[in-house]
């Protein structure tokens, strides 16, 4: 009989063993799906025989993906049947999205859908209301986008998408994505307007973005909550025209205390549910159902919003390996340039916590400052070490960003070693990170998934990327629990 704590880990490990359908062991029949999150409230209702030899163990495939549609009275699924490989992101996109931006997305690589794609873009081109939970990397961005891209027109002089993101930097990457799918090389011959995409972040421009809002609005406007509810508030901005609301990261704005006031007036007063499209996505939704039925019950959505989760049994993905390696904390540093050298990363991401205000207010030096520091004098190979936390000014956090997607830095051959505190853990993009390093461990599970989701964020690539947490013998205990929740298993180094 499992302790409580490890009653989930055991049961995802019988299921692989066994190779038995989840609803076999699941008492509650009328329940359309289960997410890992939500096994450890199940009552146990198998235990191991150790007489019986088990087959070798193998991935559990689920031979039909479900989806969730929740109403106000009750659960409505709908079952995927078409297989994935058959079908292009073209012909999912046909009669919806122009051609000239099927054709950008094409360019860049985006040719076959992701899962998330897949099951989210039929619903989304039928103009329902949806909550994409998948995987960090998973392509959910995309989809939005194609859909916010199908619906407003660029010759009407009006704000028609909302895209709301909780940093500057995850704001900067939609937006860049946003202007080279809506580019299209034959306006000039048609005399025809484009798309125009602004970005009205934390630390920008103002004075300008109230000016352009004023002589000509803009077609999309990807924003933090801060900044928008100052031009809101001022009426320079209206949401009347507004036909899609897209939440990145909703868990993320529902949970800062700063945010959710904004975010809730934004939901509510300023437009309505009635006429708009909204679209909240994340990785991760702690208590999704609930979620759900508050935004019904809070008119933040329609009633028939519908719950796209895509690997709920598996909200990390495959092809990350996770590692630790115990050390007392006066050890850190030099256990850190070990992994580092015999690793030898491509790219690599350090996280750090950030400087709690005790140390501030003693005048301390930032952990991240101290770190990197250390690197610069210890680590021949990465002498270019770049840092990125929420005390830099916001020009110099685009400077490094803009570096590392450059391939500046450090390295010489195009790889490069960030230090970062968790403002780099929401929606930032580097898709060359291969190793990620946990010289603090986060606070929450929800945090060592959106670290860990920094790497492995191609989908169709097999490549093997690390997850490496440096813990004190304490702090084992609090990895053991973050196992437990996100079903996945810590292998131990030793130096």
């Amino acid at each position: 009989t499992p302790q409580p704590h490890n009653r989930r880990r055991l049961l995802f490990h019988l299921l692989q063993l066994t190779s038995v359908h989840l609803p076999t062991l699941i008492p509650s029949s009328r329940m359309a799906y289960f997410s890992a999150a939500q096994l450890h409230t199940l009552p146990w209702t198998s235990s191991i025989n150790p007489n019986v030899a088990y087959r070798t163990p193998k991935l559990l495939l689920y031979p039909k993906l479900l989806r969730a549609s929740f109403s106000s009275s009750n659960v409505e699924t709908t079952t995927l049947t078409k297989d994935s490989s058959t079908t292009t992101l073209r012909e999912l996109c046909y009669g919806h999205v122009q051609e000239h931006v099927i054709r950008r997305a094409e360019e860049v690589g985006y040719v076959i859908p992701t899962e998330v794609q897949l099951q989210a873009l039929p619903f989304l081109f039928s103009g329902r209301d949806c909550v994409l939970h998948a995987q960090t990397g998973s392509g959910k961005t995309l989809a939005y986008l194609l859909q916010v891209l199908s619906v407003v027109d660029s010759q009407r002089s009006a704000v028609q998408a909302l895209i709301v993101v909780p940093t500057r930097e995850l704001g900067m990457q939609v937006t860049k994505v946003a202007r080279m799918l809506a580019a299209n090389p034959s306006e000039h011959e048609s005399g025809l307007k484009s798309c125009t995409v602004m970005a009205l972040l934390d630390g920008g421009m103002l004075k300008r973005h109230k000016s352009w809002l004023k002589a000509e609005p803009p077609t999309i406007v990807v924003a933090t909550i801060g900044s928008l509810c100052q031009m809101l508030e001022k009426h320079i901005l209206k949401l009347d025209t507004c036909q899609v609301l897209v939440v990145d990261e909703v868990d993320f704005m529902f949970n800062s205390s700063k945010e959710v006031s904004s975010l809730k007036r934004l939901l509510t007063s300023y437009s309505s549910s009635k006429n708009r499209q909204t679209i909240f996505t994340s990785a991760s939704i702690p208590q999704h159902r609930r979620f759900l039925y508050d935004c019904m019950q809070q008119k933040w959505t329609r009633a028939d919003v519908v719950h796209v989760h895509v690997n709920s049994v598996e909200p990390m993905p495959s092809c990350l390996h996770h590692r630790f390696v115990v050390c007392n904390r006066t050890e850190k540093n030099p256990m850190l340039l070990s992994l580092l050298q015999t690793d030898s990363p491509g790219s690599a991401i350090i996280f750090v916590s950030e400087q709690s205000g005790k140390s501030k207010k003693a005048g301390s030096a930032p952990p991240t400052t101290l770190l990197v520091d250390f690197l610069k004098s210890s680590c021949g190979r990465f002498s270019d070490v770049s840092l990125l936390e929420e005390d830099m000014n916001f020009n110099q956090r685009a400077a490094s960003l803009s570096e590392l997607r450059g391939g500046g830095g450090g390295g010489g051959g195009g790889g490069y070693l960030l230090v970062a505190t968790d403002i780099a853990a929401r929606g930032v993009d580097l898709p060359e990170t291969t190793h990620i390093y946990n010289f603090d461990i986060p606070k929450d599970a929800v945090n060592y998934l959106h670290r860990a989701g920094r790497t492995g964020r191609k989908p169709f690539s097999d490549k093997k990327c690390f997850v490496t947490s440096i813990i004190t013998v304490e702090e084992r205990f609090v990895l053991q629990r973050f196992e437990n929740e996100l079903m996945f298993c810590c292998e131990q180094l030793f130096f």
